[in-house]
């Protein structure tokens, strides 16, 4: 039977102090970026009722906010739920854990175990989503100590973010889904389809990228889990149901009279807004 590797001393009180203090200054160069965006384009009058009309329509009752006991579960999850449909997401986490029971096991596993694993459960992408879990693994048991994201919860906003987005294959929006759903706090992923919505209602600039759609409107937004929540999960919905990527429903749209894509494409006519 394999043998845990032994686990690294505990940081340092001055190792501690230098981590602390290179989140902050993450912290604090991402919010700048956060106000650049909202100085560059200033929210619509119409977002409010935007929002209004979304949750009405796609979210008329609030879920109550849940924190998970263990984050790490939702980052792995998060990290499988790219390209995958949520049937499928669900399928390989279950796989993983039954597989593992405890992360250390995947940990011992390594890459090619949990690609196998993946791979057996169907989806796409497994070798690289094996390799970020790996990864991240790796990292937290490397620098921390433990496989574990239990202390995201005593961590500030900004903290828990910056902490998050250092470890590998983390980006922005994976960030804001795991401190959205799993830690309850007031983020605001940007998806494909909120990315498609934002463009058509013209709410940013077309050329805008997602990540700069969300800083956007991390500055834009009211800064409360309740808002961010019904807004993220009601647009999101929107796009997929209704501003669709090729054949949008405008005739069914709660929003038609407030967007400008709406006319171009009951018109029939071809325009960039009705092809993202």
């Amino acid at each position: 039977m394999p043998v845990s590797p032994a686990r690294p001393a505990p940081q340092t009180l001055v190792e501690q102090t230098l981590a602390d203090q290179t989140l902050v200054e993450q912290s604090l160069a991402d919010q700048t970026l956060v106000e650049q965006s909202l100085a560059e384009h200033s929210p619509p009058a119409t977002l409010p009722e935007i929002a209004r009309r979304l949750e009405e329509h796609y979210l008329p009752t609030l879920p109550t906010p849940r924190r998970a006991a263990e984050p790490l579960n939702g980052l792995i999850q998060t990290v499988l739920s790219q390209q995958n449909t949520g049937v499928i997401t669900a399928r390989q986490f279950a796989a993983l854990r039954a597989a593992y029971p405890v992360w250390e096991a995947a940990l011992l596993g390594g890459p090619d175990g949990i690609e196998a694993v993946l791979r057996g459960a169907g989806g796409g992408l497994a070798r690289t989503k094996a390799g970020y879990i790996w990864q991240i693994l790796e990292r937290l048991d490397t620098e921390r100590g433990a496989l574990s994201l239990r202390d995201l919860q005593d961590l500030d906003d900004a903290q828990a973010r910056a902490l998050l987005e250092s470890l590998p294959g983390v980006g922005r929006k994976t960030a804001s889904c795991v401190l959205l759903f799993d830690l309850a706090r007031p983020a605001m992923p940007v998806d494909t389809h909120i990315w498609r919505v934002a463009r058509r209602l013209e709410l940013v600039p077309g050329v805008w990228s997602a990540v700069k759609v969300e800083k956007w409107f991390d500055a834009a937004l009211p800064r409360t889990w309740a808002q961010r929540y019904a807004f993220h999960v009601a647009t999101f919905r929107h796009g997929r149901d209704t501003c669709k990527a090729q054949r949008p429903r405008c005739g069914e749209c709660v929003l038609s009279d407030l967007c400008p894509s709406a006319g171009v494409v009951l018109n029939g006519q071809k325009s960039a807004a009705t092809d993202v």
